[in-house]
């Protein structure tokens, strides 16, 4: 990725037309119309994402979209201002911030009306990615699409988090020097968007998801392990450590509880410690640059479980290396 794409993006424009081009080639293609004959003050800031298209959009003007059809994607709104009301498939509804947020599905036409003070978070997740994502939670492909819930809950425990997690990415992608120029702990912070979509959104696969896993047996487990020690910068997400020994997510967080007592994250997070206590111990870059490379992109938190872990600062580290 170039280091213009890295960048944050922002588009400001009073125009109509440019807008809906704009939102056509980041998004989906739509038809625009303004109710109000308020001049429209539309903005739209793109956070340089990964695999998914994250942003902040705003219209300043009550505006009607209808689209076709998106069939190669999921498309998900958390309002932070104003209201929308929404319509798909034969259903209707409103989102409020702070409240209730928008998930719309592939297959079908698609209607959003923003109030003039309406602003969100849209998220944009290609359909194969998403439920690839899906399926490595089941251990299984899901039968059919996930079919999300038009309108759903913001103010319950999954649903904050949701909100939450849109909201720290977005702010550290923006952020000059954050997640966008550390390439693994960006997949893995948009896995665990995915993951929080899927919790949060009632959809086809909520009650396969919500059941009791049978724990992995110990020879998955400690296969699982092997891979974590081998290769701690290779793994991304419970999820993709899931797909690659054969299992699924919550079959290996169970057995990753039953055999080692901790979750599969936090044992990978103490092999990459691993990795950047043997790396400063060696003089190998700033501390900032090698807990980087290993994921550690919170200087203020990794300093904390490096302590944690180690009994001493990362810089304590460096300086008896340099005595």
């Amino acid at each position: 990725m170039t280091e213009a794409a890295e960048q944050l993006q922002r588009f400001r424009t009073g125009d109509l037309d440019v807008a809906r081009e704009r939102i056509s080639e980041a998004f989906a293609d739509h038809s625009a119309r303004v109710a109000d004959g308020r001049r429209l003050d539309f903005r739209l800031d793109l956070a340089p994402a990964h695999r998914i298209t994250l942003g902040r959009l705003g219209y300043g003007a009550d505006v009607t979209l209808d689209g076709p059809p998106m069939r190669a994607c999921y498309h998900v709104n958390l309002p932070v201002a104003g209201c929308t009301e929404v319509s798909q498939a034969g259903r209707s509804g409103t989102t409020v911030a702070g409240r209730s947020g928008v998930a719309f599905s592939p297959d079908a036409p698609l209607r959003i009306r923003f109030s003039p003070d309406a602003t969100q978070y849209v998220v944009k997740l290609p359909r194969d990615l998403l439920e690839a994502h899906a399926a490595k939670l089941l251990g299984r492909p899901p039968r059919a699409s996930l079919d999300l819930a038009l309108t759903f809950d913001t103010t319950t425990g999954p649903g904050q988090a949701l909100v939450a997690t849109a909201g720290f990415l977005y702010a550290e992608l923006a952020r000059p020097g954050g997640l966008a120029t550390m390439p693994s702990a960006r997949v893995e912070m948009e896995a665990a968007l995915m993951t929080q979509v899927l919790t949060a959104i009632p959809n086809a696969v909520t009650s396969a998801l919500a059941g009791r896993a049978a724990p992995a047996g110990r020879s998955r487990v400690r296969e699982a392990i092997d891979l974590l020690d081998s290769r701690p910068d290779a793994i991304s997400s419970t999820a993709d450590l899931a797909a690659a020994v054969g299992i699924g997510e919550r079959a290996l967080q169970a057995g990753f509880r039953d055999v080692v007592g901790c979750s599969p994250m936090t044992y990978l997070r103490g092999v990459r410690l691993d990795q950047v206590r043997a790396e400063l111990s060696a003089g190998g870059g700033s501390v900032t640059e090698i807990a980087g490379r290993w994921g550690f992109f919170h200087p203020g938190r990794f300093a904390a479980q490096y302590r944690d872990r180690f009994g001493e600062r990362p810089s304590d580290t460096v300086r008896h290396v340099a005595t």
